[in-house]
């Protein structure tokens, strides 16, 4: 399936989407657990001065792979810039002719193939996109990896427990790991 074929295609349901490598998949819906968390990180990124109209859910990203490659993040931040490009757009999807978002949180769902794509899969095209920040929030081993783009490659660390959240674009964050998968779960 091309860009085109995907942006076109209707099958008439509630069906979310991605595209990979120009294959059409069928997103799961979330669980309860992936939606509180990426609802409760929104409200949160909020609370700290990011403007609404910059914190997205549900917004697609085009990325480079062997084919048409198109995600959908649980949560991203955009810059003013991004958010000035998709105010013409007729569909809420960011395109390669597009500056890329400044973050990507995504919440890690169970199973093997969904932790290949975030953790490998998705860093190396979030990575080739120029996405300066990327967040794998992994309820499952209770940690936040956050991935920062220097020269060219990401780089990563690894947030768990009582840890708190170092962000470069986020730098007045008071997060902890704890704080985002703990509140989320305990409730």
């Amino acid at each position: 399936m091309s860009l085109e074929d995907y942006f076109n295609y209707e099958d008439e349901t509630e069906n979310r989407y991605e595209l990979e490598n120009g294959e059409l998949l069928t997103m799961p819906p979330e669980s309860d657990l992936n939606l509180r968390i990426a609802s409760f990180s929104f409200a949160y990124f909020a609370i700290q001065g990011i403007p609404s109209y910059r914190l997205r859910i549900g917004t697609e990203i085009v990325v480079t792979g062997s084919k048409a490659t198109v995600r959908l993040p649980d949560l991203m931040v955009l810059s003013e810039e991004l958010v000035i490009a998709l105010q013409s757009a007729s569909r809420s999807t960011i395109t390669m002719d597009m500056p890329p978002p400044q973050l990507v949180i995504e919440v890690v769902s169970p199973g093997k193939k969904n932790r290949d794509r975030d953790y490998r899969y998705k860093r190396s095209q979030y990575q080739a996109r120029g996405i300066s920040e990327y967040w794998i929030v992994d309820p499952i081993e209770q940690k936040i990896t956050i991935f920062n783009l220097v020269e060219g490659l990401y780089e990563e660390r690894i947030f768990k427990e009582d840890q708190a959240i170092a962000s470069q674009l986020l730098s007045e964050l008071n997060l902890t790991s704890q704080l985002t998968i703990g509140k989320v779960l305990s409730q």
